[in-house]
């Protein structure tokens, strides 16, 4: 039996812009193995972003198949796809996104709450979630307090809100200074000790020094 928990086959994307199609993605396949940490580098613009929107379940592809322990995500409707995003998958993007009128807890909260944690149970979960990034004291802090760092770490905390298997990451430290990114990195490095699927999109040759393994996109295939 295969250990990939993530897998493609003849992954394709393409994009249409009137009159314009662009190939995005020509013929994917690939496997993510279970409890890896895998960097998927290449120029901007190669695809890299738009395999991991495939891999994720945010985007349909063109043509091939995307499998997720097993399961072919292209075949799912949208409520059955949005719940296994839900129970397996946790996403940081390079630009945070967090809720600025809340504070860091109240982000985690919410995504605890999406996740089904029950209410009694919200608060407790987030506190835990922000002690495990370093960020207990940032609590009661809203966005505009933090630093971007700090910000990216209350990201992947509320990544981890449902427990994922897998954490999907696009850019990570893309908008970090350097000391902002080493603390991503050990993060990373210790949510991949305890057994997490790590799969980081970036052009940080530090972050793909440390990983398993390597996936190199260049004009949508695989190198």
């Amino acid at each position: 039996m295969s250990d990939a928990i993530i897998r493609t086959e003849n992954l394709e994307k393409s994009y249409q812009t009137g009159a314009v199609t662009t190939q995005a993605l020509r013929g994917v396949t690939l496997e993510i193995k279970k409890g890896s940490f895998t960097c998927i580098v290449g120029p901007s613009g190669h695809g890299k972003s738009t395999l991991m929107h495939l891999l994720g379940g945010l985007d349909h592809p063109t043509k091939g198949s995307v499998f997720l322990e097993g399961v072919e995500i292209g075949s799912l409707d949208n409520s059955r796809l949005a719940q296994l995003r839900g129970e397996k998958i946790g996403f940081v993007f390079q630009f945070f996104n967090l809720l600025q009128g809340l504070t860091a807890k109240e982000n985690v909260e919410v995504a605890a709450m999406l996740a089904g944690v029950p209410e009694k149970e919200q608060a407790e979960r987030a506190m835990k979630l922000l002690a495990q990034v370093g960020l207990a004291e940032k609590a009661d802090s809203k966005p505009s307090q933090l630093s971007g760092g700090q910000q990216q770490r209350v990201a992947i905390a509320r990544a981890l809100a449902n427990d994922p298997a897998i954490l999907l990451m696009d850019e990570p430290t893309g908008n970090l200074d350097s000391a902002a990114e080493a603390e991503v990195l050990e993060i990373l490095r210790n949510l991949h000790a305890q057994g997490k699927t790590v799969v980081v999109v970036t052009h940080n040759n530090e972050i793909a020094c440390k990983a398993e393994y390597v996936i190199c996109v260049r004009d949508g295939q695989i190198q």
